[in-house]
């Protein structure tokens, strides 16, 4: 109860600034502001007594815990708001802690279990393909074959406070697997099976390190697929993590979507599974989607069941190019608006054609100029139909002749699309990096954003691109940098966070598929503001209260450890390449 309450007694209600309510007028005016001895209230009270009826007593009830819960919300609140303001940071283990804990996992999983080589904990703390990199890298790698593996890995590492980090693929894009705390990376390289298969239930439960290429060139046989399709390395574990999408997010939707349960296992070492295996339920909290997204935060997925999706009977890719990226993507606005149900729709730009060309793959060159990548797929018939409105669509935003692709050449040419980030790579020069990041906004708003950020980012007169899953208003940008030149890299950093900042102004958000992880924090501050993030901080701290799971992604464990502005976000994941004088090196 409210110390304003407990100050006095409520029904000296002469006190309270609600004295003058209607309700008090069912008081003779002699008992309105009582304030004598209790005796004398007591007598008042007698003399009275004839006056209530039920109601008039109901009323005055009614109106006194009103006042009461009033009171004590606001009471609430307010401790909430200072308990998350005053909370203290997570205190980890020190390098003794975590030379136990690696001496134990040795002796309970085997010595080739934990990895302490150099060359293996830079791999696990630094991406060469991630701009949101920092100087730190885990102090030991751990290699668990199983769900109980991986339970008394956690078990050990919540006994010495060690911080974990799951790492599967590593082929994510904003500091998502990095280690600013050091501690324990877990990598799924050897859990990397298919659990079971339910082809007639049209679902298969798989681990975490499995390539969802691999995946699905395991289950072809069956006439069955995955299809949401990432880059080519990236592996479920991961892609449940961030929630990813990839080409075919326009028709098939994004990995929340395709994710039936979960096991998970919780910083203490207990396992749960979400949920069971149907199609539907309505059963509990939807603790499902409470892990898909969460980066590793809130527990560490060791098996997942996915919902697959029968092979279209036929599939077509088509090209088509533009004289402008604007006329590109308002006719792709326009496929959408017309229900068109295409299978896949990328955009790429002028720059991102040549690193086609310059790639070779396709085994063809191509106008170097805005083009949209069209998939088409499901019957003959349909996909004749679709074919016909949207060309007509690209003609009337002068579009050119489409040029297309069946088959194996079909599959040649999408793939050129699907290795854009690693062409690009393949051209960088020596200390040259690549930033590289996404937004989504509506799709009424998707021209313009993609025609003002392209304008800024060709007026640094770098190696840049715009390409991205138009179809649902999400697109990237990659910029060639070089890392030696301060004022280079703040010139693209400046750039970057204006096109992450015009999306939040037009209601999109700062990422559509990678991720918070290190290098959006700050954004994702102003995109839902310190309250909303105040409940997820609650929520991690109910299933983590030591903080050891992934730490220092998405938020910090207090408000006060939050970045205030860009400048702040880009200082705490300053990008530098890790030395090997790790604070809490083990042997």
């Amino acid at each position: 109860m409210s110390k304003h309450i407990r100050g006095s007694p409520i029904w000296r209600v002469c006190l309270s600034p609600y004295r003058y309510h209607p309700f008090l007028r069912l008081l003779p005016a002699s008992q309105r502001c009582q304030s004598s001895t209790a005796s004398k209230d007591y007598q008042g009270f007698q003399k009275s007594r004839s006056y209530w009826s039920t109601g008039r007593a109901l009323l005055f009830s009614a109106f006194i815990g009103s006042l009461a819960y009033a009171y004590g919300v606001t009471d609430v609140n307010s401790s909430l708001s200072e308990l998350w303001e005053k909370d203290k940071s997570p205190q980890y283990g020190n390098s003794k802690d975590f030379e136990k804990a690696v001496a134990q996992l040795r002796q309970s999983l085997g010595e080739d279990a934990i990895s302490t080589d150099d060359e293996d904990l830079h791999t696990h703390g630094f991406s060469d393909w991630s701009t949101s990199n920092i100087d730190r890298l885990p102090v030991a790698v751990a290699y668990p074959k199983s769900t109980v593996d991986v339970s008394k890995i956690a078990a050990v590492c919540h006994k010495y406070r060690m911080p974990m980090t799951p790492y599967s693929g590593g082929s994510s894009l904003e500091g998502n697997f990095s280690c600013p705390h050091g501690g324990m990376s877990i990598d799924f390289a050897f859990m990397d099976q298919i659990v079971a298969r339910h082809d007639d239930d049209l679902d298969v439960v798989v681990q975490p390190g499995i390539q969802w290429m691999a995946l699905n060139d395991q289950i072809k046989d069956s006439g069955l697929f995955f299809p949401v399709d990432p880059g080519p390395t990236a592996m479920i574990g991961g892609m449940v993590g961030t929630s990813c999408s990839g080409t075919g997010a326009v028709r098939w939707g994004t990995m929340k979507d395709w994710v039936i349960n979960l096991t998970v296992v919780l910083a203490d070492g207990k396992v749960i599974k979400t949920r069971r295996r149907p199609r539907k339920t309505a059963a509990g909290y939807n603790l499902t989607g409470l892990f898909v997204g969460s980066e590793g935060t809130l527990g560490i997925v060791t098996e997942i069941t996915l919902k697959l999706a029968v092979i279209p009977q036929e599939t077509t890719v088509a090209v088509v190019n533009f004289p402008t990226i604007r006329d590109a993507a308002s006719a792709a606005s326009k496929v959408m608006r017309a229900g068109v149900p295409v299978g896949a729709m990328e955009i790429m730009d002028e720059v991102q054609m040549n690193v086609v060309n310059r790639a070779g793959q396709t085994g063809k060159t191509w106008k170097e100029v805005p083009t949209l990548f069209f998939k088409f797929s499901g019957t003959s018939a349909g996909v004749k139909d679709n074919i016909d409105v949207v060309q007509s669509i690209t003609n009337a935003h002068k579009g050119g002749k489409f040029e297309f692709a069946q088959g194996a050449e079909g599959i040649k040419l999408w793939s050129a699309r699907k290795a854009a980030l690693w062409s690009m790579l393949a051209l960088r020069e020596k200390d040259h990096q690549m930033w590289s990041t996404d937004v989504a906004v509506p799709l009424s708003r998707l021209s313009d954003i993609i025609e003002i950020s392209k304008k800024e980012m060709d007026e640094l007169g770098l190696f840049a691109s715009v390409l991205g899953h138009i179809g649902d208003g999400n697109f990237h940008e990659s910029i060639l940098y070089d890392a030696t030149d301060p004022k280079q890299r703040d010139a693209v950093e400046h750039v970057v966070h204006n096109m992450v900042d015009r999306a939040l102004e037009m209601e999109g958000t700062c990422t559509g598929e990678h991720g918070i992880g290190l290098g959006k924090k700050e954004s994702l501050v102003k995109e839902l503001g310190l309250d909303t993030i105040d409940v997820m901080r609650s929520i991690k701290k109910g299933l983590d209260p030591y903080w050891l799971m992934n730490p220092g992604k998405i938020f910090e464990a207090t408000r006060l450890d939050q970045p205030n502005d860009s400048k702040a976000a880009a200082a705490s994941t300053r990008l530098k390449t890790p030395n090997n004088e790790n604070p809490n090196r083990i042997g």
